[in-house]
């Protein structure tokens, strides 16, 4: 075997090594994405749980306070249609990196969120509906739902910043941006949330 050949032989061996390697590397870092990928899906399906579990509890609160305390019929309407709004808006795990989609979806969230502290707050001028068990129970349901929405929001914003990470270092943004991986967004503090609010005696 000729000197040339062997040096030849040895160029091939070396390119076909890099390109073994790089091949390698290139679908460790896809796969590695997708699974952050579906570390993201899956904290959202949490998310959209809790929230479903809110709008559920709902409607038994307004036919509660209804039953009970006969007031501001606004207030309960307006419980009702944000509600509405909340179930009109379908926010997909592949619609993540729509900062509209999301700001739309949270804004709905926060606007029922919003309802329901007018309607818990009005509530307290009835001292019937306050002793009635129904209201109470449901009450305490939707503090430990309006809690447990607060931890998986912060676990989804978590693993999407692992993800978003992930997908923006070098040399693996090359990887992502080839296979169209696209950065989620986050859920963030309602507007107006840094305002200290005014309490008054």
């Amino acid at each position: 075997m000729s000197k040339g050949l062997k040096i030849g032989l040895g160029i091939l061996g070396v390119v076909i090594l890099l390109i073994i390697l790089t091949v390698s590397w290139a679908t460790s870092k896809y796969n590695s994405f997708v699974g952050l990928n579906e570390n993201v899906k899956s904290a959202w399906s949490q998310v959209e749980n809790v929230y479903q579990r809110r709008a559920d509890l709902v409607p038994n609160l307004v036919a509660t306070v209804k039953g009970v305390a006969n007031f501001e019929r606004e207030t309960y309407t307006a419980v009702t249609e944000a509600r509405a709004k909340v179930g009109q808006i379908k926010l997909t795990a592949d619609q993540l990196s729509d900062p509209a989609m999301i700001q739309k979806f949270q804004a709905a969230q926060d606007g029922l969120g919003s309802a329901l502290s007018r309607l818990l707050v009005v509530s307290e001028n009835y001292p019937q509906l306050k002793a009635n068990e129904n209201f109470l129970q449901l009450q305490a349901q939707l503090e430990g739902t309006e809690n447990r929405i607060t931890v998986e929001r912060q676990k989804y914003n978590q693993v999407a910043q692992e993800y978003n990470t992930a997908i923006k270092k070098f040399p693996g943004v090359i990887i992502a941006n080839f296979s169209g991986f696209k950065e989620k967004e986050y859920f963030k503090a309602a507007a107006g949330s840094e305002q200290v609010p005014k309490v008054q005696f």
